[in-house]
């Protein structure tokens, strides 16, 4: 299964409300997207993160490029901060373990 871990932070208090319109959306689409395993959200140490685990990284890929997800990304340089990290395995990382994987190995975007 492929991993995929997000920690964003919006850059000011417009941008709050702005990242929050597209997130809450997105989460929705990626609970209904193709191969979606397991999808939740959790704020840790400022950051908004994500958890997801999908059967395959061409499903993840294929949600990360459509819909409102999408849209999320384009805006993304303007509402937020943030890193990502995505990688194989055969279980779901707990949210510590998944966090500790973002601050070591996650790309600043």
């Amino acid at each position: 299964m492929y991993i995929s871990i997000t920690g964003l932070k919006p850059k000011g208090f417009v941008s709050f409300f702005k990242f929050w319109r597209l997130a809450i959306p997105s989460f929705n689409q990626a609970n209904k997207a193709k191969g979606i395993q397991f999808c939740q959200v959790k704020r840790i140490k400022g950051y908004q993160c994500t958890l997801t685990a999908w059967e395959s990284r061409e499903d993840m890929l294929n949600f990360m490029r459509s819909g409102v997800h999408l849209k999320a990304m384009q805006a993304f340089h303007k509402i937020a901060t943030g890193r990502t990290h995505g990688f194989e395995s055969e279980s779901i990382p707990t949210w510590t373990e998944a966090f500790d994987l973002l601050q070591e190995k996650g790309k600043d975007y």
